[in-house]
């Protein structure tokens, strides 16, 4: 078929009534309109909604551009999961500027990196982490410090303001009526995510309006989600904006339950006091339900609670225990690169069936991808030649399509290698069944999962090297029953000198996010290839040797995060 004519060869080309751009700023518009009375937020005592939440994130946009942001410029959050943090996530795009939302548990030096490299225009502060936002904003030159606006939760106790204006302040002086304009490119940036820190330093990742918008149909493709969910955030919001379930629940005129701590006890509050029916999490968090002493737990009433879980697989003990509490697990896989998850481990009804080491063989696989992501393969990393499908050929994780990063920002070089070929390089290992179900083997850079956390062995390392007893020092991953791995170092002290494992710890406790520093330290020699490099394999297998001994069956004192 010629579609084309002669006379006007444009005829089929987009237009003002056959097109309008992917953004999740649409489902805001949408469920203000068609459900406004209904609940939209619930934070402690505090209600919103859904016309409430439209008009605060229209106040915020308003507040934003008259504070002079343009945009395309950067405005970063520094809040645990809260009203304010969730109204970013609308207000900030809504002003046509792009959020950054930061890990509250980094420390002040990597906060201050990320200000400056991501050029925040803007710092939303909330008070509680006000004393590292300001060691941050001190190592700031003068004219990269952003404007600072404080949040004060009634919540919290007493304590000294930090900012130019308080939040609350701000959006009284915001027009709730400010326009509500999709972005004019779809490919434009809606958020920055930085990865943990697996090179030198955290790398800037970038989200479109487009990838934001599909990753949060994906969602709630995935997890056969109907309107109205009551959605409990014990996933952080600044994990890849909170995995696009921000953007999900809005679409589907959920209520957002806000936690500030993820504890047992609030945990179940929630749960039975809001009618909760999802919840997302790492696998500690669902060891901490499982095993919450018994004046923390609360009946479920025989209901079904949906919960996601990501990192690495949990044990098939804890899925069992988790659904016989009322618990219904799916675990996915993802990464910062592609909006956090974008592959699931897809049930079939017939699994159920099978004797239980079968059925928690085939649900530790990471799975298939997300209806919405194009392309998912394990491959040869300098081919792109698929391995055979026969869940022993070691391969990459390849992913392509619409939820993978526009790139890295400012970092030509490493979107080039990453996006080689046409692909994204997970630079994760694995296999693929015969089923097609993709199985990981092994992590990039030997990156550590802890609680959920990425962690970098050769960030550990650097800190270690920096002990003055240290002459040689290698991280490896510890298994741990509750956050599923810790850093367990290996160190060699210099001839002549004296160091503790208590003293090591502390050494890196003091130099680090306190998740990242080691949880147990082993003294001797470091077995090495010919050419002088560790191997850690032979560490790893130590690491598993030991395992059962007394050194390691317990965290050390003043390991707590």
């Amino acid at each position: 078929m010629n579609e084309a004519t002669p006379a006007r060869r444009d005829y089929l080309a987009p237009n003002a009534a056959n097109y309008a751009a992917l953004s999740p700023l649409s489902f805001l518009a949408r469920t203000a309109a068609v459900y406004p009375e209904r609940i939209a937020v619930i934070d402690g005592p505090r209600r919103f909604t859904w016309r409430e939440t439209a008009g605060r994130c229209r106040r915020l946009g308003s507040a934003l551009a008259r504070l002079g942001v343009r945009p395309g410029e950067t405005v970063a959050l520094l809040a645990p999961n809260s009203v304010a943090a969730l109204e970013a996530h609308f207000g900030v795009p809504i002003a046509g500027a792009v959020l950054n939302a930061i890990n509250v548990r980094l420390d002040a030096p990597t906060i201050a990196y990320i200000l400056e490299h991501g050029e925040a225009k803007v710092l939303l502060v909330d008070r509680e982490f006000a004393a590292v936002a300001e060691q941050a904003l001190s190592a700031l030159p003068a004219g990269r410090r952003p404007v600072v606006i404080g949040i004060d939760d009634a919540g919290l106790p007493p304590g000294g303001a930090i900012g130019e204006m308080e939040y609350e302040a701000l959006l009284a002086g915001g027009d709730p009526d400010f326009p509500v304009r999709l972005p004019d490119d779809e490919w434009n940036s809606i958020s920055l995510n930085y990865t943990s820190g697996t090179t030198a330093r955290p790398k800037g990742v970038l989200y479109h309006h487009r990838g934001a918008y599909l990753l949060a149909i994906g969602n709630a493709m995935v997890w056969g989600m109907t309107q109205f969910p009551v959605y409990l955030w014990t996933l952080p919001m600044f994990h890849c904006n909170g995995w696009c379930f921000p953007w999900t629940i809005t679409a589907y005129a959920g209520t957002h339950v806000c936690l500030r701590r993820v504890e047992a006890a609030t945990v179940f509050d929630a749960i039975a006091t809001h009618g909760v029916t999802h919840l997302c999490g790492a696998p500690v968090v669902m060891n901490m339900l499982l095993n919450a002493p018994e004046g923390a737990r609360r009946d479920l009433g025989g209901r079904r609670i949906a919960l996601m879980t990501a990192a690495a697989p949990p044990p098939a003990a804890v899925i069992e225990g988790m659904e016989r509490m009322g618990f219904d697990i799916t675990h996915v896989y993802g990464l910062t690169e592609v909006y956090g998850p974008a592959v699931v481990c897809a049930r079939h009804p017939e699994w159920s069936a099978l004797p239980a080491p079968e059925q928690a063989r085939l649900k530790a696989r990471q799975g298939v991808p997300y209806e919405v992501l194009e392309g998912l393969m394990v491959a040869d990393a300098t081919t792109l030649a698929p391995v055979p499908r026969d869940g022993a050929s070691l391969g990459e994780v390849f992913m392509r399509g619409n939820v993978v990063m526009r790139g890295y920002l400012k970092n030509p070089e490493a979107t080039e290698r990453a996006f080689a070929g046409g692909w994204f390089h997970t630079g994760d290992l694995g296999v693929c069944h015969p089923d097609g179900y993709v199985e990981l083997k092994d992590r990039a850079k030997d990156i550590i999962i802890s609680g959920g956390e990425n962690i970098s062995t050769i960030e550990v390392e650097g800190v270690l090297y920096r002990h003055p007893a240290v002459l040689e020092a290698a991280v490896v991953a510890k298994p741990d029953p509750k956050w599923g791995e810790t850093p367990c170092a290996f160190v060699a002290l210099k001839e002549g000198k004296a160091a503790s494992e208590a003293e090591i710890i502390a050494f890196c406790r003091a130099h680090l996010a306190h998740f990242k520093a080691p949880s147990a330290v082993i003294f001797g020699p470091l077995p090495k290839t010919s050419t002088g490099k560790v191997q850690k394999f032979v560490l790893r297998e130590r690491v598993k040797q030991i395992q059962g001994a007394a050194a390691l069956s317990a965290e050390p004192a003043g390991s707590a995060r």
